[in-house]
């Protein structure tokens, strides 16, 4: 997803010389591109993640299209009152970039697991939030974040996430869900990096006899309201995904808008089960140990699958 991020990027900045990319003092390996055909409009503001928020907000005060670039909380819970009053509050053209969004640097432990960035960006006013799937929404909602008016956000994973789309994504209409998969079982609805263990869960529930329908929301605010009512009035169960904590984040925007349909529809929640995390290791093995790996998804699927059926 990063290396799908800048090839994006750098788009922008050819056909937009408005748009600077401002750096915590990493990544110089995957934006070497940028420095050596735009070397004038990247920013190395250092490890001041506070400082270079604030510069971004000057910056755009002045017309330029700002990207600050950092690594997990970092863009984020680091700077948060600077996003806050710099630049949301004054409608600043700042596009905050989170690389490693959940348990990406999972080994080196809680203070590097983005856990709560999506509870917390989303509740400021006027900050689009956007958490693409995989490479290919990547470079899908790259080019409408910059056309959208104001303060972004742009949560992605690290490097080397499987694809999740077979073809790339050429007419995505902000801020549509996506469907990934039909089905007519269950729905399981996902929001960022993870969405490739959703799909596997998928495909393991075909293997038990059960079509789950999945839908990735690579924007998560605003949200995707009519997909959430319409899936509402089609199943009576849907479970939410993300490598977030379950509070605040991606299942609470969709039980939000579930409330308001009417539609009793049972949402069920997998993330992090509100609290930090305590164990280190590489990226899948704390999916695993936190419930949220394909296999968890499709047993906590197949439960609520079984008890329809009994039900019935």
């Amino acid at each position: 997803m990063r290396d799908a991020f800048v090839r994006a990027l750098l788009r922008e900045m050819e056909s937009d010389d408005r748009v600077v990319l401002v750096t915590g003092d990493l990544g110089f390996g995957v934006l070497r591109p940028v420095k050596q055909r735009f070397g004038d409009r990247l920013i190395n503001a250092g490890i001041a993640e506070q400082s270079m928020v604030g510069l971004a907000a000057g910056l755009a005060k002045t017309g330029r299209k700002v990207v600050v670039y950092s690594i997990g909380n970092f863009p984020t819970l680091r700077p948060l009152e600077q996003i806050r009053n710099d630049c949301a509050y004054h409608g600043a053209d700042v596009k905050v970039v989170c690389v490693g969004g959940g348990f990406v640097y999972g080994s080196l432990g809680m203070s590097h697991h983005a856990t709560e960035d999506m509870a917390i960006m989303r509740a400021i006013p006027d900050v689009t939030c956007f958490t693409p799937g995989d490479p290919v929404e990547t470079e899908a909602v790259v080019p409408v974040m910059f056309a959208t008016k104001g303060t972004c956000y742009l949560r992605l994973g690290r490097g080397n996430e499987p694809m999740a789309h077979d073809a790339p994504i050429t007419d995505w209409e902000f801020p549509k869900a996506i469907r990934c998969r039909e089905g007519k079982d269950i729905a399981i609805l996902s929001a960022g990096g993870i969405l490739y263990e959703v799909m596997g869960a998928a495909e393991k529930l075909h293997e038990r006899g059960v079509e789950a329908e999945v839908i990735s929301f690579p924007c998560l605010k605003p949200l995707d309201q009519e997909m959430v009512s319409e899936l509402c009035e089609k199943y009576r169960d849907i479970i939410t995904v993300e490598e977030h904590n379950i509070v605040g984040g991606f299942g609470s925007a969709v039980c939000e808008a579930a409330a308001e349909t009417g539609s009793g529809c049972r949402i069920h929640r997998i993330g992090l089960n509100d609290c930090f995390t305590t164990v280190v290791g590489n990226q899948q093995y704390l999916r695993q140990i936190y419930g949220m790996d394909g296999e968890a998804i499709a047993e906590k699927a197949m439960a609520l699958v079984n008890e329809k059926r009994t039900d019935a």
